[in-house]
């Protein structure tokens, strides 16, 4: 009976604590490593670094200043005062896997994905704090960043840009930047994007992230033509394209591109570095370009207005000016069509609204609904309802209450802003 308990107690014992396993060699988790990296603004650097394979884990921060505290605001008022000495940069530390991503390969992508020649600014963000840098914390990555450096600036001349301006120097010391800032393009994907690089792939190498684009076919665009550039995942060229290009019914040619260059055969003054980037060409040269849109159409038609206009267009649209009586080329046009604003293209009066005012300017009795918009002018001594295309905000001329019925309303238009477009 002793024995019996005893083996039954040895059985109760084995299933309640198991002997322990051999413990295994292999280690599951990675040996990671880390290097720090600068390419302008961090959220655009976190957002393209962290969607390479291999990458880990990503956080932005501060690096290669002096501040032990520093702050989004200490960084960047001490990027304004102009001190001389290198202040900290805004970076992203990257926790990477060499097994899946080498360094050099990982530095490819970052010198892909930004602009390493413009110096202390990447795009439109201007200071030393957007300087392009790399911070190593091995030596075999400093020696991995001079070649790769050494390697691309020969894709780069070769394209016509500039020397490579990237800093590189052992990281001192990495401070994590403020809680909204991390993985910030994720929390707000119509943030601020940039183009994401020059073009110019890495010698011998697939693009990391994005294969450059061909350039468009100078022959095949108009003498006169507005290019469109524009940027992957871009917030704002999206919004772009919903507030002004599917409505486009301007007279100007208009083309989109996701190259950075300039069409075939075409000149641009500047690189193009902002998305988007509605750049007018003229006969193949660059005449002037708008760069960025943040919703405000009446600031990117006021732009296209002052560089398609004639003198004498601009003196009536911008200034409130008005052309001379029974001067007006479509004064006397009795054709069926719509007359349109001559900047944007967008209807504004049908010709059976038109009627002979005798005043010496078109007159119409109703405007297309949603066309115009009113606004008091106590100009010249007078009090009067001023008339503004809707579209694009420029001048058209006055609206007074002695037109015929059924409105009862004169709307009292200059020519010069007006283009007929016959049914």
């Amino acid at each position: 009976m002793r024995r019996l308990t005893y083996f039954l107690l040895m059985i109760i014992a084995m299933i309640l604590n198991p002997p322990l396993a051999t413990a295994q060699s292999t280690d599951a988790t990675p040996t990671l490593s880390r290097i720090v990296l600068g390419m302008g603004c961090f959220w655009g650097g976190e957002k393209r670094l962290s969607a390479l394979h291999g990458v880990v884990h990503t956080e932005v921060g501060y690096a290669g200043g002096k501040n032990p505290h520093p702050t989004y605001h200490s960084v960047l008022a001490e990027a304004h005062q102009g001190s001389g000495e290198l202040g900290h940069a805004e970076v992203v530390a990257v926790d990477y896997d060499p097994h899946q991503i080498s360094t050099e390969q990982l530095l490819i992508a970052f010198f892909e994905n930004h602009d390493p020649t413009q110096g202390d600014r990447q795009g439109n963000d201007v200071g030393p704090n957007y300087r392009s840098v790399i911070f190593y914390t091995q030596p075999d990555q400093k020696s991995a960043a001079l070649h790769v450096m050494s390697t691309y600036q020969k894709a780069l001349s070769a394209a016509g840009y500039s020397a490579i301006t990237t800093q590189v120097a052992p990281l001192e010391h990495f401070y994590p930047a403020e809680e909204y800032h991390q993985r910030y393009l994720q929390k707000h994907p119509d943030g601020y994007c940039g183009l994401g690089g020059t073009g110019v792939t890495y010698p011998g190498h697939a693009a990391a992230v994005v294969a450059p684009v061909a350039p468009l076919e100078g022959k095949a665009l108009a003498s006169t033509q507005l290019v469109v550039f524009e940027g992957v995942d871009c917030g704002f060229c999206r919004q772009f394209e919903q507030q002004v290009l599917v409505h486009w019914k301007s007279p100007i040619a208009m083309t989109r591109t996701l190259s950075t260059q300039a069409p075939l055969g075409w000149h641009l003054k500047s690189n193009v570095w902002a998305t988007p980037t509605t750049v007018l060409f003229q006969d193949g040269q660059e005449v002037n370009r708008f760069t960025g849109f943040n919703g405000d159409q009446a600031a990117f038609w006021n732009w296209l207005g002052h560089w398609t206009l004639t003198p004498e267009q601009r003196a009536i649209a911008f200034e409130g000016g008005t052309e001379p009586p029974h001067t007006g080329s479509l004064l006397d046009n009795h054709a069926p069509g719509t007359y349109v604003d001559t900047v944007s293209g967008q209807p504004l009066f049908r010709s059976n609204a038109k009627f002979g005012s005798h005043s010496g300017w078109p007159s119409f009795f109703d405007p297309v609904h949603g066309a115009i918009i009113l606004r008091e002018d106590d100009s010249h001594g007078m009090h009067r309802l001023e008339v503004l295309s809707a579209s694009s905000g420029i001048h058209l001329g006055h609206v007074f209450d002695d037109g015929p019925p059924p409105t009862g309303k004169r709307y009292c238009i200059n020519s010069a802003m007006l283009r007929f477009v016959p049914d």
